[in-house]
């Protein structure tokens, strides 16, 4: 299961995922093209013809994640149509005001001048709804003994210039990944924080960046999928991982035979 997989970096791992070979659940809001709140291109229906094109099968399934009940819907169904469940990947996120309501990325100041509204959103539909779909995820897991849970999260964990609400919100994604792995490190389940770098999402085309070590959102899958092939990913259970260095310790590239260089977090 990949959340909030219509477009960006959710589609990209469903994508990953999908030419593994593995039934991918792929959830969402936007069930019609250029109807999210962003006006950008990509529905969980579009998502899920192409992971099936790349050799996988793709399933669509629209959830608000903001919704409890409409989540535990999707895991119920799954367990009645699989009857397990190897991979969650906890990608949706709220809170990319930035681009729809006129400010520029990355470039605000003061918190005090934000809406609280971008803290609530950024928890409600962001960090709570990853520790929602966990709850909902992890009894299919332990009946199994085994599974791999994934918060895509970023470097902004790491520091003081990314926004009050947004570096306070990927640091939870990360203290939840590691406190969940110990928590289930018992069952043989595994859960890490995953960083991407610099992806070539729909929003990043639009702006002005350097994407000479850029990666595309596949390449997120491609490393999510390489953890899922490890027979001893417990060991990696609770860390922080960043997936152009996964690419070098797995051997994998991005779609276009290049490894990126990880960043680092001065870099990000």
């Amino acid at each position: 299961l990949v959340t909030g997989a219509s477009r960006g970096v959710g589609k990209g791992i469903a994508l990953g995922l999908g030419e593994a070979g593995a039934i991918v659940y792929i959830t969402g809001r936007t069930v019609q093209d250029g109807g999210s709140a962003a006006k950008l291109p990509g529905t969980i229906y579009q998502t899920a013809n192409e992971v099936t094109n790349l050799g996988g099968k793709g399933i669509a399934a629209q959830c608000d994640h903001r919704n409890d009940n409409e989540v535990q819907a999707v895991f119920e169904r799954i367990q009645s149509e699989q009857n397990r469940l190897d991979i969650l990947v906890n990608n949706v996120w709220g809170g990319y005001e930035h681009y729809t309501d006129g400010t520029e990325f990355w470039k605000e100041k003061g918190f005090w001048n934000m809406p609280l509204a971008r803290w609530d959103t950024m928890f409600q539909a962001g960090v709570r709804a990853h520790y929602v779909a966990s709850v909902f995820a992890t009894p299919i897991m332990i009946a199994q003994k085994s599974g791999l849970i994934v918060n895509i999260s970023f470097f902004a964990a790491q520091r003081n210039d990314r926004g009050v609400a947004y570096s306070v919100a990927k640091a939870a994604s990360d203290r939840m990944a590691a406190s969940m792995a110990y928590e289930l490190r018992e069952h043989s389940i595994t859960a890490v924080s995953l960083y991407p770098g610099l992806v070539r999402t729909e929003s990043v085309l639009k702006a002005d960046f350097d994407l000479s070590n850029s990666e595309s959102p596949q390449f997120i899958g491609r490393a999510v999928a390489a953890l899922a092939a490890d027979q001893q990913i417990i060991h990696k259970s609770g860390q922080v991982l960043v997936a152009a260095a996964l690419a070098q310790e797995y051997g994998f590239t991005d779609v276009d035979g290049r490894q990126p260089r990880p960043i680092t977090v001065d870099e990000a």
